[in-house]
Order: structure tokens, then sequence, then C-alpha cells
């Protein structure tokens, strides 16, 4: 391969869906664990894009990362890599969750879209690696490989007979520790798990895979053509708003849903001249699948506990305690894991950490927010937290991000008071706009178009109290928005109560 002359595109693209159910309370499908900070000062889907952007060098033109998430977690994309000061390339919002294969199909689509055929380099968003040299050297590898036409997979050395993992079965190794791939094998029975320790020549499957857009989308055409024909129809319907990206819905809900491995992988690996060759990864990988994954990768006391947040303990051993919002408090308790937050506390043995998810079900099938909801809830101009309710009547305190703005909009149940207690407002309400300041509050009167900015430098903090017959999420009109979400364009078409077709008591809007 000749890398010197001219640089070889690479396009990253980060897979960011899923809901991380096992690591609730802390994860919820509203915001799940790719967008939290597990480990150290970024989260995991940040660490991913750091680990990515940090590649480019004179061999490889590198470009801004395609992320591959849903509609409902457009906006956190975008602030963390604003955090970041990393540009978005693209954000390809699925309408639904199909697994990984027609999330990577999009992806490639996007990239010959710039007329080229540039490496793609994909990576899950919710990995951490304690070693960020190994990874490059085994990328490059990969990238390497890549260049020359073949899929470049990472494999991760076993580090004991782990059942919940996939396996990559090799064979005799080539150059530089790269071996052909003889077999994939889903998540095996512990017996046999320990025979492949014993064998050798198995790995970890990281779900980080390296190839050409084009070599994708010819082996899926090969492997899986209803595949391939329904997502090029989703995507020739596509819309663009910026860097948003949206297939068009009614063809990609008839995509199956499979991943890379099972669609193409797979039974690509069974032919006798396949493309499928592994690069090693040992760099402290960790996929962070459960809490008690979350606990072998944090720094531990002198009693192998792992303490985040307010704790106290003594004559306790081997916990993981995770406080969110006030003092957490262990006494004689050994392998606990402790997870602590605004509305909800999950305590289990380290041991069943994999058992949350029945929890998580169980809230799904009472139909309760806080499978999907915490208390406090991002939104793309800041964040509102609800700090009390009862009979008609609810508190919250809002943040609003400087130069920010909610949308215009009314509500056909409920009046609002609002107090500032930091920064100024700009507020209009019907046909009166006014400047309030700390110490100072306005009334909004129910049905009236009214909007809430921050025209400041420095974050705008309000404490509203709504009243009235019904106080859901739902009760929301919108007439103008900076962010897409419009519902109406003029506060005069507003209609009355219960004709917008959705009713009190209907599950909260992620975007609100």
């Amino acid at each position: 391969m000749n890398t010197e002359s001219t640089p070889i595109r690479i396009q990253p693209v980060i897979l960011c869906g899923g809901s991380g159910t096992r690591l609730w309370p802390l994860s919820r499908s509203g915001f799940p664990k790719q967008f939290l900070c597990l480990t150290g000062e970024h989260s995991l889907f940040q660490q991913a894009v750091l680990r990515l952007n940090s590649l480019a060098d004179s061999r490889w033109q590198l470009g801004a990362p395609y992320v591959v998430t849903s509609e409902a977690h457009r906006f956190l994309v975008q602030e963390q890599l604003r955090e970041l000061a990393v540009p978005l390339g693209l954000a390809l919002l699925e309408p639904e969750a199909k697994n990984t294969a027609p999330a990577l199909t999009l992806a490639a689509l996007a990239a010959l879209e710039q007329g080229d055929d540039p490496i793609l380099v994909v990576t899950p968003a919710d990995q951490t690696l304690s070693d960020q040299a190994a990874f490059h050297q085994a990328l490059s590898q990969a990238m390497a490989l890549a260049a020359d036409g073949l899929i470049g997979l990472l494999g991760i050395p076993p580090q004991g007979p782990e059942t919940g993992y996939g396996y990559i079965q090799t064979v005799t190794d080539e150059t530089n520790g790269i071996s052909q791939v003889a077999r994939f094998v889903e998540k095996p029975s512990a017996a046999a798990a320990e025979g492949y320790l014993q064998q050798g020549g198995y790995y970890w499957n990281a779900g980080i895979f390296v190839l050409r857009a084009s070599v994708w989308l010819d082996a899926l055409r090969q492997q899986r053509p209803e595949m391939a024909q329904i997502a090029q129809l989703a995507w020739q319907g596509r819309r663009s708003e910026g860097q948003f990206l949206r297939p068009e819905a009614q063809a990609f809900a008839r995509v199956s849903a499979e991943s890379v491995d099972y669609a193409v992988l797979e039974p690509l690996s069974a032919e006798a001249d396949h493309p499928l060759r592994l690069t090693p990864l040992d760099a402290g990988w960790n996929d962070l699948g459960a809490w008690d994954a979350v606990w072998k990768v944090l720094p531990k006391d002198e009693a192998d506990n792992a303490l985040l947040g307010d704790v106290l303990l003594t004559q306790s051993r081997g916990n993981l305690v995770h406080a969110s919002s006030r003092l957490v408090s262990l006494v004689g308790v050994d392998d606990l894991v402790v997870v602590e937050t605004a509305d909800a506390v999950l305590v289990a043995h380290k041991t069943q950490a994999q058992q949350v998810r029945q929890i998580v079900d169980q809230l799904g099938a009472q139909s309760r927010e806080e499978q999907a909801l915490h208390r406090k809830i991002y939104r793309p101009w800041g964040w509102y937290d609800c700090i009390d309710q009862g009979h008609r009547f609810k508190v919250k305190r809002i943040q609003v991000k400087p130069k920010a703005s909610l949308s215009l909009q009314m509500h056909h149940h409920r009046a609002e008071h609002w107090v500032v207690v930091k920064g100024t407002a700009q507020i209009h309400c019907g046909d009166k706009s006014l400047l309030i300041s700390e110490n100072q509050s306005t009334y909004i009167p129910l049905g009236e178009a009214h909007r809430l900015s921050n025209p400041g430098s420095i974050p705008l903090e309000i404490i509203e109290v709504q009243s009235g017959s019904y106080l859901g999420e739902d009760d929301i009109l919108r007439f103008e928005d900076h962010y897409g979400r419009q519902d109406r364009g003029s506060p005069l078409e507003a209609p009355s109560a219960g004709s917008e077709g959705q009713s009190p008591g209907q599950p909260p809007d992620l975007l609100l």
C-alpha cells in the first residue's frame, strides 16, 4: 500500500444506539450509557470520539465523525461534541433501532456521496480503553488492511471464560500478529468458553471493524440483497436538515434488524477465500455492559470499594457505590452495587448485575417514566429538573444556556409562574416583551403563546411553578422553534384543547 503521495480518507463512524438497560438507573433510554461519564471526565461517546480523532497523521486524511443515532439523542450528540470542540460530520438519525448492519449501511452510503471510497473506521460508542497507544497501533494495522480491500476486525485477547461476549476464532497467524478469521461464535456456554481459552486462537469480538465503504456495500448486496435494496430506497428518500440526515421512515421500517456480524461477516467467513482479517487489541478494553464491569475499571480504596459521589461506609468490602444527589452510607456489607439517583435507587449483589435488565422490563410493563427518563431532563437549550409536584401543581428548576431560547409555545391545561434566580430572562408573552432579572417574576396565563430566552452570557436559571388540571409534558403546542420541533406556523392558528390528537396521559415526548 502506498500512502506517501496522497493521504487516504478515513471516515470515523460511531454507532450510538442502544439503551444500556443493565446500567439502570443511571442509564435510561432517554439518556443511555454512551452519554454517561462512568470513567474519567468524558462520556463513553466522547471517549470514542477522542480515540478516533487522534488518529490523524500524514498517512490519513481524517474526516469529521459520522454518528448513527436516534432522533431522541441527536441533541445529546451535538452538545457532547460541542464540549470537545469537535465538529460533527453527519448525524444519521434512524427512525427506529435496526441493529448495526442497517446503521453501517447508512454510513457507507453517506460516505460514498463525498465522491471517493473512504475507509470506514467503525466503533460502538459505549466502550472504554485504557491503552491509547496500543489501540492506535492495532487500528493502524486494520486500516492498512482495509486500504488493500480487506476487512479488518479488532479482537480482544480473552481475560477469562466470559459467556456474555461473542468470540472470533482465527487460524494461523500471518505477519504482525494478523490472522485470518475462521468463524464467529455467539455467547458460548461456560464450558465452551473455557475450552476456547485452553485451545487458543479465540478472541472476544469488540465490534470494531475497518473497511472501505464500497467493500461493505458489495458484501451486503452479496449476503443480504433485500436489506441492501430496502436500505437504498430509504437512503434515496432521505431528508436533510443541516448536519441531521433522516432516511425515509416507511422504507427503513422494512429493513430487517440484524447485526453486522450476523448479516454479513459470519456468512462471509464460511467462504473459502474471504477478506476477513483480525488484529489483536490488548488495550484494557471493556464494554461496561453491567455494573460489575464498571466496578472492575474504577479506582478502588484499600477495601476494594469503588466510590463515586458523597459516600460513607464502614466494615464493607468490594462494593460499587454511585451517589448522584445525596449522601449514601453502607455498614457491614460486601460485594454490593448501590446506585442512587434523584428518583430511583438500585441495590444489587455484584454477581447478579446482569439481572438489572429484569427491573427495567418491569418498569416498561408498568409504563413508568423511570424506565426512560431521569428527573433532570436535558434539552438542546439547557435542562429542567422537576423538584416537587402534587395535586394540580408542579415545580421545576430550569436552566437556559447563554443565547439559547425555548420554543414559542402554549399550553392548553396549565398556567405558569416564573421566578428568576440567576441571570436575566427575556420573555415574550402574548403581544408583550419584557426583561426580568434575579428575584423578579412574571405570570404566563393558560392558553397564552409565550417564549423564554437567555440574552446574557451566563446560564439563566428560573423556578417555574405550574398550576392546572393537567401537567403532563405532552401539553405543549409549538409555533416557532430553533431546533426543528415546530408544530404550528402561527399562534393565531392555535386550536382548542384536545384538538391536537394527543390526549393527556400519553407518554412524554423525549424531545420536548
